[in-house]
């Protein structure tokens, strides 16, 4: 079982950036796909999910800059950063999700600065 992001690093404010998690060794379709992100000094937060039907939901501090989705068939899942600031940075984690079991990636870092 494995579940990779890819696509962080260093963006000017007002920048997009697009994530990427990978997963393979599993049931992909089946799990919900959630998107966190741990800001320095903080908690982990739940930011973005997305259902295995495709309905999303957002935390209010991302609503409206960020989309989350999903393709099946590659077993993957994005999420679309639009008009980053600089408390969206930290590291991003990809979670699949189905009652008891989850899975995380290791994450990667979207550091947001001018």
């Amino acid at each position: 079982v494995q579940v990779e992001e890819s696509g962080g690093g260093l963006v000017q404010p007002g920048g997009s950036l697009t994530l990427s998690c990978v997963a393979s060794g599993f049931i992909f379709h089946i799990y919900n796909g959630n998107w966190y992100r741990q800001a320095p000094g903080k908690q982990r937060e739940i930011i973005a999910s997305i259902s295995r039907g495709g309905s999303a939901d957002y935390a209010d501090s991302v609503k409206g800059r960020f989309t989350i989705s999903r393709n099946d068939n590659e077993m993957t899942m994005y999420l679309q950063m639009n008009n980053l600031q600089p408390e969206d940075t930290g590291v991003y984690y990809c979670n699949a999700h189905l009652a008891s079991t989850d899975f995380w990636g290791r994450g990667t870092q979207v550091t947001v600065s001018s």
